[in-house]
């Protein structure tokens, strides 16, 4: 699933690409489950707006938009896109052949199309009101050492999944959670309520430096994620533990290990990691 810095890449790069466009028209397939709004609800608040900037809410990409009105101001409302585990979001060229598994296509008043596919169906378009959509929890690159020690002190559970946990952090997945407790050197099935308010400010400072890492590489590509150009990340080459089961820990070279946390794997090196 793209986390963070997958969805701010691509979030970067459709608003270099679409910002100012406007949408002609709209095609929505016949399958339900990427509609978290009606079909008609998403074509009259999409057709004919502007798009005024893309940006990114946690693991959600954001159209703000510009709704023409006749003898009245324009008024706003927001375009709702989560990726899910294999959506893409891509600018085409209009003869660009159609991808199966394709579930929207825009056609933009640039000539260009703007397309989002999804084999999995996981991923999910909506519309709001502007200012109506909460994402939940706190953007971790804008979160003070205060409010993540409130967030985190006193949890019974272990900090990988306080780490996941949306409601706490926005956009902070998998990778990217095992990434910055390796750094921190804190194991990831460690009970949160044991970690000190030192310790919690090492492991801030290393969820910023690895999101901010990861976003100047454009995410890692595990699986199916590319940006809005269809090019892949390249964070993935800079994994410390994500992913390297068995193999020599880059500090210590102790035989990272594996382990299951709410039935998601997690990476750590046994002795670097206490």
């Amino acid at each position: 699933m793209p986390e963070l810095p997958e969805v701010e890449t691509i979030a970067r790069g459709l608003a270099r690409r679409v910002s100012g466009d406007v949408i002609e028209s709209i095609w929505l397939g016949r399958k339900p489950e990427p509609l978290k709004s009606s079909a008609r609800e998403i074509a009259a608040t999409l057709e004919h707006s502007r798009i005024a900037t893309v940006r990114r809410m946690g693991k959600h990409i954001v159209f703000d938009l510009e709704q023409k009105q006749k003898k009245t101001p324009p008024t706003q409302a927001q375009w709702i896109v989560h990726l899910g585990m294999t959506g893409r979001l891509q600018v085409c060229e209009p003869q660009a052949d159609i991808l199966k598994h394709t579930h929207a296509i825009l056609k933009l008043a640039s000539g260009m199309e703007l397309r989002f596919v999804d084999p999995r169906r996981f991923g999910r378009l909506s519309v709001a009101r502007a200012g109506d959509f909460d994402a939940g929890g706190i953007e971790p690159l804008e979160a003070d050492l205060d409010r993540f020690v409130a967030l985190i002190r006193g949890r019974k559970t272990p900090i990988k999944s306080a780490l996941l946990n949306q409601k706490l952090l926005r956009g902070v997945g998998n990778i990217y959670a095992d990434e910055s407790l390796f750094r921190a050197g804190i194991r990831p099935r460690r009970r949160a309520s044991t970690i000190t308010r030192d310790q919690l400010s090492k492991l801030l400072v290393s969820v910023k430096e690895v999101l901010q890492e990861a976003i100047a590489l454009g995410g890692s590509s595990i699986s199916d994620y590319v940006d809005a150009d269809g090019e892949a990340g390249f964070f993935q080459l800079q994994h410390r533990v994500y992913g390297r089961e068995g193999e020599p820990c880059l500090v210590c070279k102790t035989p990272i290990k594996r382990i299951v946390i709410a039935g998601r794997s997690s990476h750590y090196c046994p002795k670097c990691q206490k």
